[in-house]
């Protein structure tokens, strides 16, 4: 049970920073496109790579399972945003604007996978 207090409290934290990055973000550059979410995405999955190699059962780090699933399925899990990804390329396609729609699924799922798998490579340096 104690172990869906962890995740509980870690979505918390996901979710606050995911927000508050993701609206600092468009204050600074604009709604035009949703470059908040697309940094969220690309930073949470860096970080889920980083504490998926890090956090590993073999080496101990952050508390054994509960921790784990604090990192990865609490505060990763709450910061990350694919569903507001999703809304947002729909609301670009309705709204017309198709290349960007287009290069919003391109970049998140390109950057995403190159971020995670560098996240990866550098956990596992770091617990050499």
């Amino acid at each position: 049970m104690r172990i869906y207090l962890w995740i509980g409290l870690g979505s918390a934290l996901g979710g606050m920073l995911r927000y508050g990055l993701a609206e600092w973000v468009t204050t600074l550059a604009g709604k035009a496109f949703p470059l908040g979410t697309l940094l969220v995405n690309v930073s949470g999955s860096f970080l889920i790579g980083v504490f998926a190699a890090v956090a590993q059962p073999s080496t101990g780090w952050w508390g054994g399972e509960h921790g784990r699933a604090f990192l990865m399925a609490g505060l990763c899990g709450g910061y990350t945003t694919f569903s507001a990804f999703s809304l947002q390329t729909l609301q670009l396609v309705r709204d017309g604007h198709w290349p960007a729609a287009g290069w919003n699924v391109l970049l998140s799922v390109t950057l995403c996978l190159a971020a995670v798998w560098l996240g990866f490579r550098a956990g596992e340096l770091f617990t050499r």
